[in-house]
């Protein structure tokens, strides 16, 4: 397992919450699995671009930071749900504000992404 090499700067809530938030897929986890998609596939599915190296990762961290929980049953081959904890709960009107904000402003912030994306991903993007 990863182990950080550096102590994380927790001197305020932001860092705090960088530090549990930080990592590319973790606020949609956090909505999907909110949504009711519990199993590592239907996570899959709904990110594609994830792999699942990463999303087994990512699912691990936000156990370990008691934001949801995994449930093992006992069938073979063995079936695993995550669900989120009443800690994870509070999240989800935070993430809920952030995509509406996102969804409000989506032109401008696809305009200023790709103005800055390199060229090939500009090209993808407009085909």
């Amino acid at each position: 397992m990863y182990v950080k090499k550096t102590v994380p700067y927790l001197n305020c809530g932001l860092d705090l919450v960088g530090e549990v938030l930080y990592g590319k897929w973790k606020i949609r986890i956090l909505w999907f699995i909110h949504q009711g998609n519990l199993r590592p596939s239907e996570l899959q599915r709904k990110i594609p671009d994830v792999t699942r190296r990463v999303l087994n990762v990512q699912l691990k961290e936000l156990e370990d930071h008691e934001l949801i929980t995994k449930k093992i049953y006992p069938v073979m081959p063995p079936r695993v749900e995550y669900t989120l904890t009443d800690f994870g709960s509070t999240l989800i009107p935070l993430i809920g504000s952030i995509g509406v904000w996102g969804d409000e402003h989506q032109e401008r912030l696809r305009r200023v992404i790709l103005k800055h994306a390199a060229p090939s991903l500009t090209d993808a993007v407009k085909t």
